[in-house]
């Protein structure tokens, strides 16, 4: 499902336009980066939740080459499912 798909879904769902839908969509995509960025944990109670991790500095290979390349440590999403979404994906 794909942005767009989403929207529709949304709109038929909640008996929304497609705009409003869009609109709550961005408003929730916007909080929810917003509060990463703050280093907050995001959570919805049976979907699940998202937060930030510190990847740290590795070494690695050039596949094509061999060469050995430095990685650089960054900061990544991670998300976890909560029960109710594993378990009714599992259904």
């Amino acid at each position: 499902m794909n942005k767009a798909e989403l929207i529709d879904a949304m709109a038929s769902g909640a008996n929304l336009s497609k705009a409003d839908a869009k609109r709550a969509l961005e408003a929730l995509t916007g909080a929810a980066t917003n509060a990463l960025k703050k280093g907050e944990k995001v959570a919805l109670i049976g979907f699940g939740s998202w937060s930030i991790s510190h990847r740290a500095a590795r070494t690695g290979r050039n596949p094509q080459t061999g060469a050995t390349i430095q990685i650089k440590a960054k900061k990544v999403v991670r998300f976890k499912a909560g029960a109710a979404l594993a378990g009714s994906v599992n259904n």
